[in-house]
């Protein structure tokens, strides 16, 4: 909260004010009436009468902001009870035998409710501020990791395209074809790597800003992975990868573009970095509230000391490539944005054949956006 808004808090504007006031009528007001109603219905309406104003007091403590609309309508409840429904009538006189303790309890109630529920309603505000300060703090991380992650990431393929095509351009007469094709397949390439990592960018598009939530739909597990080693082949036509779906039919909601398209980047992952040439596994499983999609490879595995930061977008990653140019800490870091996003986690481990990256995705979708 900045200061400006602080300052509105602790000091309401005249609207703000008018509206607290009018607040506080109205719930009197309603109070009164039906306090009136159980006066000439009821043989005894004293406790019914009291519990009117209580719980107008309560509704005021609710919908107004401070403690002093609250303390008000305490005062004033109390007053009504004496001066309209007390003998004598129409009458403020707190000295008759029972009379005082009875108001005292009555505003002893009143003001430790409404202290109460200000209180409370105090007390969600500060959460629901801090909420708000946290998602802030993960959207800026998010934002600075990917601006880390695409400096090298993108940066990287453009050197070497510029380089590749200034080699070709100023040796053309001199270079033997091999020479060129090679230089050729270099700059395609690279230049598929930077249309994968547009995608991706293009990919945190479709995540909410505000909430950081995903719109969803119920689709099928299994035609969503179809579909993603369906586009890894047209990447990677030799990439061999072995797909494994549980024999019951999975519907669960997510957005199904943006699944795709972190099974993509793993399996891809996977392919490129593990140096095996054993097909890569890419399988599913369920469990009472999450289904759980598994990539794993038989290579190299994941350096430990990596484990922990692999997900953070600073492409550390990218020195562990054979060919120095495919960093893979932007796919991971939109992957781990995603998940998120759907309300599931992502995380990878080494087993002793290989890594395995996985990530669940709840079976409901009561935290997500849809």
């Amino acid at each position: 909260m900045n200061r400006h808004e602080e300052r509105l808090r602790h000091f309401p504007t005249p609207k703000t004010r008018a509206a607290n006031i009018a607040v506080t009528l109205a719930f009197l007001s309603i109070a009164t009436a039906v306090s009136f109603f159980f006066f000439t219905k009821m043989k005894e309406p004293a406790s019914s009468i009291s519990l009117c104003y209580i719980l107008a007091l309560f509704l005021t403590a609710r919908y107004t902001t401070g403690y002093f609309y609250g303390v008000l309508s305490a005062l004033i409840s109390v007053g009504c009870v004496n001066f309209l429904f007390t003998y004598p009538y129409f009458e403020l006189n707190f000295t008759l035998s029972g009379y005082p303790m009875s108001f005292i309890a009555m505003f002893t109630i009143s003001t430790i409710t409404s202290a109460l529920t200000t209180n409370i309603k105090e007390q969600a505000r500060i959460i629901s501020e801090r909420e708000k300060l946290l998602m802030d703090a993960e959207k800026e991380k998010m934002r600075a990791n990917l601006l880390r992650a695409i400096s090298h990431d993108l940066r990287t393929p453009l050197t070497s395209i510029i380089g590749s095509s200034t080699v070709y351009l100023e040796n053309e007469a001199s270079l033997a074809e091999a020479e060129k094709k090679a230089l050729v397949s270099h700059i395609l390439e690279d230049s598929n790597w930077l249309l994968n990592m547009v995608e991706n960018l293009l990919s945190v598009t479709r995540i909410n800003n505000e909430t950081a939530k995903v719109n969803t739909s119920m689709e099928p597990v299994e035609e969503v992975m179809g579909e993603a080693v369906s586009r890894l082949k047209k990447r990677i036509p030799d990439a061999p990868v072995q797909v494994r779906v549980p024999d019951e039919i999975l519907i669960i909601p997510m957005d199904a573009i943006l699944i795709e398209q972190v099974l993509i980047n793993l399996m891809e992952n996977a392919v490129v970095h593990s140096k095996s040439s054993k097909p890569i596994e890419c399988f599913a499983d369920s469990s009472p509230n999450f289904v759980t999609f598994h990539v794993r490879d038989y290579g190299v595995g994941i350096p430990p000391e990596k484990l922990n930061t692999i997900f953070d977008g600073s492409s550390s990653t990218a020195s562990t490539s054979t060919d120095g140019r495919k960093g893979m800490g932007i796919g991971l870091s939109i992957c781990k944005t995603i998940i998120n996003a759907h309300g599931g986690t992502l995380a990878a481990l080494n087993h002793p054949d290989g890594a395995e990256f996985y990530f669940t995705l709840p079976k409901e979708d009561s935290s997500i956006v849809s």
